[in-house]
Parts: structure tokens; sequence; C-alpha cells
């Protein structure tokens, strides 16, 4: 396998087949920052209309189950519009390309601009066929029995495939230099984003009851009519309904957005000084968020993944819950298709305070869970991502740089830094797992792993913000640290 990767075999594929892709070509001159500003804002902008513009051709019931519904956040997708599989194809291709790459399964240089251009290439392919076969399976399987005839069926797919493509080229024209950062990145980070503003202020009334969705209208309303107490734990009977926005919920989003940004902050730093450039010194931070969200999604994809697989079982070998045996397994409400009983009950989220509070034995258990699994992929991700000791040290000799007191040697450089990667990994996965976790136990607003991935994002664009000025204002500056 690694030498069929490695060797001539892929090479030769993936540059004949490369040129046959059509490619967003990078500007023939540098991109001031405020047209990148206005190249992003377009790319977000058709993002958000393909998300309100309904699959065409499907008779879809408008009620039935959301088998993404754990990974709508992760994927930035809308069920049942153009954006029903969001980029979770793109998130998937270049999840598999980096594991490739980190496990050295694909041997190629990254100093060679040409083995470079390569991996970008085959990632591109790769992205491709993982946007078939996911829009072909998932349209023929989800809505594939509501669909009347092949036609329509074929319709259906077409439309999955072709809105993935455009949004790998949406992501594709920000990363080649025309925007600012990644696609991806900016459109998680505005999806989280539109989640906690719909939940303050969506003025929509809940349907067949007499009260707005949003908070501030309820609040607003409740109080005009001196029931303002109602907003501190909101519910409707006759059965608690989930994302339902309160002050409670209000106040526990603050907090888990403030420890975010407070353990964002937390880091060890190592000096460097060059070796190329003398008396040039900087610091190498070792991040306690190691491994920062990724396995926060790898662990969210697979709980998705299960659910999707657990439900199907479900529907088919036991829809009346009298299964004894697959009852241990999961049962289901009939009419919300949520997990009601089984291991699948136990690691799935409450869902809503009340729930919480009824079964507190469902809501430590998922914490359990859900924070050992980020744990174990934390330290998974760390070898398999290129984010061992031995890989940094390796980067950082690469980059000419050496730490002061230690020879320049891989051994040398890989020995301090396991002092602290392996403690970090393990120590920053259980904070992020017990932040996800907990913020979903508690329902805050645009879900706890939401707000991870966007004040991940915002923290690494407002970092990217900060390098762009020093190379409007100190283009020295930034030739120095190779940002040209």
């Amino acid at each position: 396998m690694s030498s069929l990767l490695s060797g001539g075999i892929f090479r030769t594929v993936v540059k004949k087949v490369s040129p046959v892709i059509p490619q967003i070509e990078k500007p023939k001159k540098k991109i001031t920052l405020k047209n990148k500003l206005i190249w992003t804002g377009l790319a977000l902008l058709i993002y958000f209309v393909m998300g309100q513009v309904p699959l065409f051709g499907t008779h879809v019931n408008p009620g039935g189950a959301d088998p993404l519904a754990f990974a709508r956040v992760i994927f930035a997708a809308q069920q049942r519009t153009l954006l029903e599989l969001g980029i979770g194809p793109i998130v998937t291709a270049g999840l598999l390309m980096q594991l490739l790459k980190g496990s050295d399964i694909l041997k190629l240089n990254f100093k060679d601009p040409d083995d470079r251009s390569l991996f970008t290439s085959a990632t591109k392919i790769v992205t491709i066929i993982v946007i078939i076969a996911e829009g072909s399976l998932y349209g023929i399987s989800v809505y594939g029995p509501q669909t009347p005839t092949h036609y329509h069926l074929a319709i259906l797919v077409a439309q999955l495939i072709g809105s993935s493509v455009i949004v790998m080229y949406l992501d594709e024209l920000v990363q080649k230099g025309w925007g600012l950062g990644s696609g991806i990145s900016i459109f998680i980070a505005a999806g989280v984003a539109q989640q906690i503003l719909w939940a303050i202020f969506n003025p929509i009334p809940i349907p067949n009851y007499q009260e707005f969705s949003g908070l501030i209208p309820f609040l607003i309303t409740s109080g005009a009519s001196g029931h303002i107490g109602e907003a501190l734990l909101r519910s409707v009977p006759p059965e608690p309904v989930a994302n339902l926005p309160s002050l409670f919920g209000f106040g526990i989003t603050g907090g888990i957005l403030a420890l975010l940004v407070y353990t964002q902050g937390i880091h060890i730093d190592i000096p460097i000084v060059s070796t190329r450039y003398r008396g040039f010194t900087a610091t190498y931070p070792i991040k306690l968020l190691y491994t920062s969200n990724i396995p926060v999604i790898l662990s969210s994809a697979l709980l998705a993944n299960a659910m999707f697989v657990g439900h199907m079982l479900w529907a088919n070998y036991n829809p009346g819950n009298n299964n004894p045996v697959f009852n241990y397994i999961a049962q289901y409400s009939p009419q919300s298709n949520n997990p009601t009983g089984g291991i699948f009950y136990y690691i799935t989220a409450p869902g809503s305070f009340d729930r919480t509070m009824a079964d507190p034995v469902h809501a430590i258990v998922y914490v359990l869970f859900l924070t050992a699994i980020v744990t174990v992929f934390g330290r998974l991700w760390v070898e398999l991502g290129g984010l061992s000791a031995k890989a940094a040290a390796k980067n950082l000799l690469d980059a000419d740089v050496q730490v002061p007191g230690f020879r320049r040697s891989e051994s040398s450089v890989e020995s301090l830094l396991n002092r602290y990667i392996p403690s970090v990994t393990i120590i920053g996965g259980i904070i992020i797992g017990l932040l996800a976790s907990v913020s979903n136990v508690f329902n805050v607003f645009g879900s706890g792993i939401g707000m991870l991935l966007m004040v991940d994002i915002l923290v690494n664009y407002y970092n990217l913000l900060v390098r762009e000025q020093v190379d409007v204002h100190m283009p020295k500056l930034a030739t120095l640290l190779g940002r040209d």
C-alpha cells in the first residue's frame, strides 16, 4: 500500500487526472486585505443562499428523521437544502489525506513544491470521489424510498453532487488566496454564529404554541405580561423541547464561551533561535489544546454514523421496541425518532435541562463517554496527524531553527518535546471533551461542539488578520517569516 501511494503509479494517475479537473487559478498579483474580505464575504453569501434553497424534485416528508442531526454543526449543513451534505465530503477527504500523510503511507517531500502540488491535486481528486460516493449513497438510502421514480431520484442525487462540488470550489476560491483563510472554517463559524443569533433573536412563534422561540422576543412578551420568570427555564408541555433558548442557557453559553477563550490562550513557550538569521529569536508554543478540535470532530462523526446505522437497523428490525435483544442496543420514539433506551440512549446528549434533571445518570454517562473517546482520538491524532514529538522536532529542524542549550539533532529536540506533548494531549483532550459534553448536556446556544469549533476558528482568524497587518505595514518582516 505504501509503495503504491508513494511510487510512480500514484504520481502518474494524479498527474494525468488533475489537468482534466477545472482549477481556480491563484491571483497573479497580491490581493489587498479589503479585496480578500470582499471575496470571502461573497463566498459566504453564496453558501448562505444555498442553505435556503430546498432540494428540487423530491417528495420529502418534512417531518422525517434527520440522519445527520448530530453532524450538522460540524458539516455546516442544512437538511433538505442544497447544503444537505454541507462540507462533509470535503472534511472527510481532507482527514483521509491527512491520515495518509501523517502515517507516512503517503510518502511525499513537502519541501519540494512539486510534491506539495501533487498532494493538493490528489486531495481534490479524492474529494470529488467522496462527493460522488456520499451523494449517491445518501440520496439512495435517505430519500430513495420517498421519491416516486428513478428519474426523480437521479435529479436528487445530481443536486447533492453538484451542490457539493460548488462548495468545494468556494472553499478553493478562498484558500487559493482570493479570500482569507479557509472556506471550510468560515462556513462552520458563520453557521454556528447564525444558530446563536437565531436562538437569541428568532421572531417566529413555536408551531402550535403562542410564544416566540427566540429569547429576546420571548423576554419582551413575557415581561409585558408579568411572567418574565418563565424565561429562566423554558419547556413546552407535554414533553420538554430541546434547543428552546432560556436565560439559563444564555448564561451557560456565556460561561462556556469565556472558558474556551481562556483555555485557548494557555500554552507552554519553548525558546528557539534561527540558524539562518543571526540574532533572530522566537518561541515555539505548545498549546494546552494541542490537538485543537480535530478529536471532537472525529468523535462526533463517529457518533453520527453510529446513530445513523442504529436508527436504520431499528427501523427495519425493531420498530415497535419489542425485540428484547435489540432493546439493549437502541430503543427509539416513533414520534420524535429520538433514542429512548439502550446503549445509544446513553451516548447521546439529553438535549434539555429538564431531561437532564429527570435522568441525571444519562447525563453523567454521556459526559464520561464523550470525554473518554475525545481523549482517545486526541492521542491517536497526535500520532497519525503528524503532531508527535518526533514529527514536531523534525519540522523545527527543517525550518532552520534550534532550541538553545540542546544539540541540533532530532533525538535531542524530541526528548525535550516529549516532556510536554504527551501530557498536554491527554489533559487537553479531557478539557475539550468535558467542555463539549457538558455544553451539550445543558444545551448551550449553537451546541457545545459548535462553540468549540467557532472559538478555535475565530482565534485562528484573529491571528491571520494580525499577520496580514504585519504584511501590509512591515513587508520586510513578513519576508523574513516566510510570508512571500
